[in-house]
């Protein structure tokens, strides 16, 4: 069985990697991908028999590559949250994983794809994704301030940054807060209609986008509402969607 991995967490990917090989020697691991651009090249050019994938990619949700890729094999969605889809998937026969995987969930995920070999319905899954409430995104974050704990509402928020290993917020006061968790495992808990990562050190809000500018290499540069810095760049990859997700 010919196996592709799509994976945008270096660890994940490896993890998944070495546990297949575990429960299932005889798969041939093709490839480990972790973009959705990346993943459009390759199977639009090549086949396979099972699609192990993450959703939330550094630039989108994969999904979007079912969209535009015909996929005849079956597909084990991976995810760090959203138990609602979980559960609305596992009925439809191909299992959905929560990270982090465990080795007998993922045994038995083989082994439902080897008896059932289903077709994915990849429209309905976004449908239960997108029809995910907004009350299950975060509200406001708790900061420590000295020996005071601060609460901010989402709604005062302009942007999230990295900055020296470290992961800060930028309110609309120009005031700027750090984080306990890096990009990465913030994104998933923000609502996708008001926040957008532009790239791997920025995710900005729609309302604090100021000014949109033409940039080298097909990208964009941003200024957001009170936050001065010239390298605010929308990564060229992401610059399509980006796009859509402002014209929503």
């Amino acid at each position: 069985m010919k196996v592709v991995i799509i994976e945008d967490e270096n660890r994940a990917a490896s993890r998944i990697e070495r546990l297949l090989n575990e429960v299932f020697p005889e798969a041939n691991i093709l490839c480990k991908l972790e973009s959705i651009r990346e993943s459009l090249v390759f199977l639009n050019e090549n086949s396979c028999d099972l699609i192990i994938s993450d959703i939330q990619l550094a630039d989108g949700l994969s999904f979007d590559i079912y969209k535009q890729v015909e996929i005849g094999c079956p597909i084990i969605f991976t995810t760090a949250y959203d138990q609602y889809a979980i559960e609305a998937f596992e009925t439809n026969g191909v299992d959905y994983l929560l990270k982090p995987i465990e080795k007998d969930r993922l045994q038995k995920a083989i082994e439902k794809v080897k008896k059932l070999q289903p077709k994915v319905d990849v429209e309905q899954l976004m449908s239960l994704f997108e029809k995910k409430s907004s009350s299950s995104y975060k509200s406001r974050f708790m900061i420590r301030v000295g020996d005071k704990i601060k609460s901010i509402p989402v709604e005062d928020i302009s942007l999230f940054y990295s900055f020296e290993k470290g992961t800060f917020l930028h309110t609309r006061e120009n005031r700027n807060y750090l984080l306990d968790q890096s990009l990465d495992a913030l994104h998933p808990s923000l609502n996708p209609d008001a926040f957008f990562r532009i790239s791997r050190k920025y995710i900005v809000c729609i309302d604090a986008v100021n000014e949109i500018i033409a940039h080298t290499n097909s990208r964009l540069k941003l200024k957001i509402k009170g936050f001065e810095d010239d390298d605010i760049i929308v990564a060229r990859e992401r610059v399509k969607q980006f796009k859509s997700w402002l014209d929503q």
